[in-house]
């Protein structure tokens, strides 16, 4: 006589992957508007201000990058 076992490992819950893929969903979000925010801000200033800073225009997109956590 052969006896059958079935075990089901249990995952997430289908609430808990929405849950999750929501939070990462507004973290990106978050991070995107930081980098737009920044970017804008700094875009806005002369190139003597950025000079002052010891950036060049050149660099604006990495900086906000690296200030929104690098998205």
């Amino acid at each position: 006589m052969t006896a059958l076992t079935q075990t089901h490992a249990k995952g997430a819950s289908l609430f808990d992957r929405l849950h999750a893929a929501t939070e990462a969903l507004s973290d990106r979000y978050t991070r995107h508007r930081m980098y737009r925010r920044t970017y804008n801000e700094l875009s806005a200033l002369t190139n003597r201000e950025l000079s002052d800073l010891g950036l060049h225009r050149s660099e604006l997109r990495r900086v906000a990058l690296e200030s929104a956590g690098n998205l």
